[in-house]
């Protein structure tokens, strides 16, 4: 199973989403072969009355195997489906890798 499915799988398992995303955004980074930067857009109403803080620390335990096997880089967009509608249902992009990547020196 990718670490993609994985991420996935164990945030759908936990928490009753309106919206999950994981996209890999290892090929900005390390190459594209690797599994290590991922960006997440969580849509819950678990969320409900929960800071920032908090709701990534619940994602942080969710995910604690693989963020110590390999993902380097988590981007966390959360957010309660009142919020996400108040967004315009938009999270933000990642930005572009400012330190290089293997892929970068590898030219």
């Amino acid at each position: 199973m990718s670490v993609q499915t994985l991420i996935h799988s164990k945030i759908e398992a936990a928490l009753s989403t309106e919206v999950l995303e994981v996209e890999n955004e290892s090929h900005m980074h390390s190459g594209p072969a690797a599994e290590s930067h991922f960006r997440l857009v969580v849509v819950s109403d678990d969320f409900e009355n929960k800071s920032l803080l908090t709701r990534h620390r619940l994602i942080n335990k969710l995910l604690a195997d693989q963020l110590s096997a390999g993902v380097h880089a988590l981007a966390m967009h959360t957010f309660t489906t009142s919020e996400w509608k108040a967004r315009g249902q938009s999270a933000t992009n990642s930005p572009a890798c400012r330190g290089g990547s293997k892929a970068d020196t590898e030219k």
